[in-house]
């Protein structure tokens, strides 16, 4: 890969947080939280949250599917989106972060607006698909990249036409490019980026994320 400038990167993600992420009680205290409860630091960006929400409100979403909670964080930015009467399931693996999560929903005021599912992700689809759920209007993914396939064949199975689908970490610093990719993060990220591009039931780009590093989030639409 090509040298990266990390430094410009973090000034141009702070200014673009000052613009426009003016600070945040509730979300700050969610990091807080997180972090004291020994949480992974893998959660979306403040400005990847703000676009996540801007991404639910522009999509009219009622009902949004989340795959991986951690904290709660970008759970907080979708429910928020939502209307009143809107609803988030967000799947969550480790029974911690789940426990985590929900105090974190509750604080922030949105807990009537999201259903924390623990367990595998992939067992948590296949019963929504067998229970026939009401397909979701936005789906976002940020979990396990080794299962981004497998996550997006099932959720494909809970969307309906004109749902958007959002994957995060997809570029992998640019190791997505690297042939072959070194990493099983970057091997999941680049089939999952595959599988987009082909997909006839898909329109499909990634926008580049601006961090401490460059990677990427897809932005799907359903046919």
């Amino acid at each position: 890969m090509e040298p990266f400038d990390q430094e410009l990167a973090a000034k141009v993600d702070h200014y673009i947080e000052q613009l426009f992420n003016p600070h945040d009680e509730a979300l700050a205290q969610n990091l807080q939280n997180a972090q004291a409860a020994e949480l992974p630091i893998i959660n979306v960006s403040p400005n990847e949250g703000k676009l996540l929400y801007l991404l639910a409100k522009m999509a009219g979403a009622k009902r949004a599917l989340e795959i991986g909670t951690l904290g709660g964080y970008s759970t907080t930015w979708l429910a928020r989106a939502l209307p009143a009467d809107g609803k988030v399931v967000t799947l969550e693996l480790d029974q911690k972060h789940a426990e985590v999560a929900r105090k974190n929903l509750a604080r922030a005021g949105v807990a009537d607006r999201v259903e924390v599912r623990v367990g595998r992700a992939v067992d948590s689809l296949l019963d929504m698909i067998k229970q026939h759920a009401v397909p979701f209007d936005l789906i976002f993914i940020d979990a396990d990249k080794v299962s981004y396939v497998e996550y997006l064949d099932l959720s494909l199975q809970l969307s309906h036409p004109g749902t958007v689908i959002l994957a995060d970490n997809v570029l992998r610093n640019g190791r997505v490019m690297d042939r072959p990719p070194a990493d099983e993060s970057a091997r999941g990220a680049k089939a999952f980026n595959d599988a987009l591009a082909a997909h006839p039931r898909l329109e499909s780009i990634i926008l580049p994320i601006i961090r401490a590093n460059l990677d990427g989030l897809s932005i799907s639409i359903v046919k």
